[in-house]
């Protein structure tokens, strides 16, 4: 690991080091006659024992939201205005970094497809033809290049690049190469459905995240292209898979899952991503399917829910340390929104409320900005408290979080891998920017179907 600069100052006993790590400062005293090295690595964790800032915006308030919130649960002008020039100069600086977004990643994740996904986003919402030619563009390359049928996913598959062409394509009129997309993203059922390839169930990896593709384009094409069977027949594979999962381990849960040995909980890996998936899907499930395996699944994971509002990891993790889309209460929230808005169960919006006070306490994080596992992906979190509540107070919240993300890069201990990346990076954030001007249509990208 780079520690960056280091000053010493040596004496007989006893040598000092200053290092200076992703920007924040740390003294080690090493005493080397004396201090065993665990004892300095019990030094760092308790020097760095916190994964988020202290939250020290004011929660909402009549007199704290003045030119933030109008009273009729609009975002002020004045407020409205800010987040748009934050917004064009945080595009500026993806813009000015173009010749990196171009690697081997043609994924909606990490990649170029998602950086693609942004600007359509951002071109749709200031009804600019050039941005949407450019995603246009972006996203063919990435449909015509990505080449591995093993990758799956809506999220770092091929069936995210396929998938957001076919939409755009049909949005401009190119029904021709709109069926060639859709014939190649029906194909990869042939792998998703064979029992003899190890594809897990998961949203980020696995038969969720090619679920996902296909609602995607069903719900945004007219008449819907991917058939019902087709549909019906990745759903059943998913809960068959989690029943027998369920049944051979003994679990609580009618539907349960493992990825890399693990029962994972959040919305990337875990049960909640696929139960989301799978609510989504709920036109195409029988009622059986629903109250037998998804509703009890969904009582047990709302037992999982620690005091503190927020979710473990995995089944038998007592940590309660990760408040993030991906691990947490902030992806574990959406899910709840949804099940609140079907089922009208009232301690379904009780479990999102609890993690909305949670992510509010604890959201802002010092690992960064990013949409998977950073302060843009927890704002989402109260926007669907919005959504749902109509709320004021979330609105305010979100505009807070928003506000954090204008200072993008500054309250970070690491820089991500892919830094203009739509879920790691600086692309994210101004889709998450360009979803809090318009908050009642806000969707968290490619989750959200």
């Amino acid at each position: 690991m780079n520690t960056g600069p280091c000053i010493s100052l040596l004496g007989s006993t006893t040598q000092y080091s200053i290092v200076r790590w992703f920007g924040v400062s740390k003294i080690y005293l090493c005493v080397y006659s004396f201090i065993h090295w665990k004892e300095i690595k019990f030094m760092e964790t308790v020097m760095d024992s916190t994964r988020h800032y202290k939250n020290h915006f004011e929660d909402y308030s009549i007199s704290v939201s003045h030119n933030i919130i109008e009273n009729n649960a609009m975002i002020h002008n004045k407020f409205k205005s800010i987040l748009t020039s934050e917004t064009k100069k945080l595009m500026k600086i993806l813009k000015e970094n173009e010749k990196k977004w171009y690697t081997d990643d043609y994924s909606i994740y990490t990649g170029l497809a998602g950086i693609a996904f942004t600007l359509y986003h951002y071109g749709k919402y200031y009804n600019d033809s050039a941005y949407l030619k450019t995603a246009t563009d972006m996203l063919k390359k990435c449909a015509t290049e990505f080449k591995s049928k093993h990758k799956i996913t809506f999220l770092t598959g091929v069936t995210g690049p396929l998938a957001l062409t076919a939409v755009i394509l049909y949005s401009q009129g190119m029904k021709e190469e709109m069926e060639q997309l859709i014939f190649k993203l029906k194909s990869l059922s042939t792998y998703v459905l064979d029992k003899h390839n190890d594809v897990p169930d998961e949203l980020l990896y696995g038969r969720a995240g090619y679920l996902a593709g296909l609602l995607y384009v069903n719900a945004n094409i007219s008449p819907a292209p991917i058939e019902a069977d087709l549909i019906k027949k990745v759903i059943s594979y998913i809960i068959k898979s989690g029943i027998s999962y369920s049944s051979s381990n003994r679990c609580e849960s009618p539907l349960m899952y493992s990825w890399h040995d693990k029962e994972y909980v959040g919305g990337a890996h875990g049960l909640a991503g696929i139960l989301y998936l799978l609510l989504q899907a709920r036109h195409y499930l029988t009622q059986v399917q629903i109250d037998n395996y998804v509703k009890p699944s969904l009582y047990y994971l709302q037992r999982l829910q620690f005091s503190s509002g927020n979710f473990p990891s995995s089944i038998g993790n007592p940590s309660d340390k990760l408040v993030q889309w991906c691990h947490g209460a902030p992806g574990i929230s959406i899910l709840f929104c949804l099940a609140y808005k079907i089922f009208e169960d009232s301690t379904f919006l009780d479990t999102v409320i609890r993690c909305g006070e949670v992510t509010w306490e604890r959201g802002l994080l010092k690992k960064g900005y990013s949409i998977c596992h950073g302060v843009a992906g927890n704002g989402y979190t109260f926007i669907y408290l919005f959504q749902q509540t109509k709320d004021i107070k979330y609105l305010y919240r979100a505009c807070m979080f928003a506000e954090w993300c204008f200072h993008y890069g500054s309250h970070q201990n690491r820089s991500p891998d892919r830094p203009f990346s739509l879920f790691e990076g600086l692309a994210g954030v101004i889709y998450f920017l360009l979803d809090v001007q318009q908050p009642h249509l806000a969707k968290f990208p490619a989750y959200n179907i």
